[in-house]
């Protein structure tokens, strides 16, 4: 059984991911802008892709967790890096990589891990959201909207596994935007880059 959550010390970590203030509650976290800055994506996809991938309930609020693991279809949640660290690595000797997802972008240690020198870099939050908006970026064709590179980015074979989780991270994207229906970009809005 996973480590419970320890609030406290943790939750302010988790806020530094997360904008407090209500004018601010639909604009991605810096973080998010920076790492989607640098590979050419919109940040509120990134942002609505970790909350799919890593979001838990907080403060009556979802919020992505950097510490969060999927081994095996089972995720779990980790009060910090260490103890994440710690429980990846005995993973790793257990199950094949391609079976355990890391961090706020859930990156797959299997596909992914040649990004880094050692899997526990993905626990990294600013690492890991540069490495989720570089496969993104990868998954991204001109003239497609980008939950179409979402799509690929949880499935690149497609199909119904890939649509569901394209219909879900939509409804997080609408979220992030504030609105209960607006157009998917198909090209990094102008605005979205200077943030």
């Amino acid at each position: 059984m996973a480590p419970r959550l320890r609030w406290g010390a943790s939750c302010v970590l988790a806020f530094v991911f997360v904008s407090s203030t209500a004018q601010a509650q639909h604009v991605p976290p810096a973080a998010y802008q920076w790492a989607a800055r640098i590979a050419g994506i919109p940040p509120s996809v990134l942002f609505a892709v970790a909350l799919q991938e890593s979001g838990t309930p907080l403060h009556g609020r979802v919020i992505p967790w950097p510490w969060t693991l999927n081994i095996a279809g089972t995720p779990s949640r980790y009060a910090n890096r260490a103890q994440a660290c710690s429980v990846l690595e005995r993973a790793l000797k257990q199950v094949p990589a391609t079976r355990v997802d890391v961090g706020l972008g859930q990156v797959n240690v299997g596909y992914h891990g040649y990004r880094v020198k050692r899997p526990c870099e993905l626990l990294e939050p600013q690492q890991n959201l540069a490495t989720a908006a570089t496969i993104l970026s990868e998954q991204h064709e001109a003239g497609d909207d980008w939950l179409v590179a979402v799509g690929r980015y949880h499935r690149p074979a497609g199909g119904e596994p890939a649509a569901r989780y394209r219909r879900s991270v939509r409804q997080h994207l609408l979220t992030v935007l504030g609105t209960r229906d607006a157009p998917i970009p198909s090209e990094v809005p102008p605005h979205e880059l200077n943030r």
